[in-house]
């Protein structure tokens, strides 16, 4: 077997990476698959024989959150195959032409040590650009550990592209020069959810539940903020925090909630955490509604059911029923490509991401980082009729969202539904840019 088709675990200090290449450059003129299932989009010849530019992505790939990594890297590995077939990034020929990308997978088991050790074997095997974003505690500690890795070691230098890590605080306080986050922050995603409870003028309570690190905390922090100033007439009725990722029954939780009277949970959990408390809820009756930051996929609307039309409510960046031919199209073009019901969770920032990543080592002209991340500040990108740009001041990237409730498939504005469930979401309220964005505290060093 070919070693671009081995999807084992590497041994020695490679033992946290299984390498999956979006190119074969190995391979003249023909690539075959490289991950099970999958088969290869076509790739120009010359471009599949050019050393390729490594990008390595640290996520969860074993344990509780595993389906979230492996989520996350299907939507990277669909956004390199289409920067790949169109040939690659386009460099001038006295730096060696048109280059791939390649994608190499580096399972973090959803601890900051073993995400430290990624990093250094990411780093040790020639990546320049680090992914991740399924945890703002790991994505914390990444910041810090490539602040110091690049100042100690420029010829080796890499830059960190964050598509889903939303603590506030990575662009304010902890902002860097080598960090970009693609996803929109934990107060931006508030402000969009608090348009719709503002206009909701039956709530009166409302119960805060999330995961106990820097984000949970954050949106908990947030809700009661916003809502004090925009809704001070709605009561909140109960707040508490639980271990992440380690909470196998919710039901004690939902009993609590359901005991409150709460008319509304307002939480940001995401994977397991949020499926298992939302099951949880229906399963001991609890009739009220959901407003969350990722109620829209992994299990969760299968596993609320009828009881959450009308009532479970998400935010985020783009969402299938967006309206609009190219919207449509875009989301259609994944399921081609995943036609499995648990691969339907598609994720247009990581798309535009890597189409940020491509335009500003094109406008380089380089594989330099320092020059990349400088093009980088100023990223603009448009795909399939959405499309944001990087501030440069905190590296936040600017973009619309959008906010839906869950319907039933074939209700009006509900096209597509999640995951094969039957249930979707019609959007209920777009965004802009301009709106969507907030200020920030960032002081950053350039370089």
């Amino acid at each position: 077997m070919n070693k671009l088709q081995s999807m084992g675990l590497k041994s020695g200090a490679a033992a946290l990476r299984q390498s999956v290449f979006a190119v074969a450059a190995a391979l003249a003129g023909t690539l075959a698959p490289v991950t099970a299932g999958w088969a290869q989009a076509p790739v120009p010849a010359a471009v599949s024989q050019a050393k390729p530019l490594k990008m390595a992505l640290i996520e969860s790939l074993s344990g509780p959150f595993a389906n979230t990594g492996e989520a996350v890297y299907r939507n990277l590995y669909w956004a390199l195959e289409r920067v790949n077939a169109r040939g690659g990034v386009q460099l001038p020929a006295a730096v060696g032409g048109p280059r791939p990308l390649a994608l190499e997978r580096y399972d973090s088991k959803g601890q900051n040590e073993e995400a430290l050790s990624a990093l250094r074997a990411a780093i040790d095997d020639g990546a320049q650009v680090i992914l991740q974003g399924n945890s703002s505690a790991t994505a914390a500690v990444l910041i810090e550990a490539i602040n110091k890795h690049n100042e100690r070691e420029p010829t080796k230098r890499v830059i960190f592209l964050n598509y889903s890590a939303v603590d506030p605080i990575l662009t304010n306080e902890k902002c860097s020069f080598w960090h970009f986050r693609f996803d929109a922050h934990a107060d931006m995603r508030m402000a969009a959810l608090m348009e719709v409870m503002r206009e909701d003028k039956a709530l009166k309570s409302v119960y805060l539940i999330g995961q106990d690190y820097s984000f949970g905390q954050a949106v908990l922090r947030e809700a009661k903020k916003q809502l004090g100033a925009q809704r001070p007439d709605v009561a909140v009725v109960g707040e508490e925090l639980h271990p992440v990722g380690r909470v196998k029954d919710f039901a004690p939780y939902a009993v609590k909630i359901k005991a409150s009277g709460a008319q509304a949970v307002v939480t940001g959990n995401w994977g397991n955490d949020l499926t298992l408390l939302v099951k949880a809820a229906r399963d001991v009756g609890y009739e009220g509604s959901f407003y969350t930051f990722y109620g829209n996929a992994l299990g969760a609307p299968a596993a609320i059911g009828d009881a959450g039309i009308g009532k479970v409510v998400a935010v985020a960046d783009w969402l299938p029923n967006v309206p609009g031919a190219q919207s449509e199209g875009f989301y259609q073009s994944f399921r081609t490509r995943f036609p499995k019901p648990q691969d339907d969770y598609v994720h247009m920032r990581m798309q535009l991401m890597v189409e940020a990543l491509a335009q500003s080592i094109e406008r380089a002209g380089s594989t330099d980082v320092v020059a990349i991340a400088r093009q980088m500040e100023n990223a603009n990108v448009q795909l399939s009729g959405q499309g944001g740009r990087m501030r440069a001041a905190d590296h936040q990237f600017q973009q619309a969202l959008a906010v839906g409730v869950m319907d039933k498939k074939g209700a009006p504005g509900v096209k597509f539904d999640v995951e094969g469930s039957g249930y979707g979401f019609r959007v209920v309220r777009q965004i802009p840019a301009a709106k969507a964005q907030q200020p920030h505290s960032c002081t950053m060093q350039r370089y």
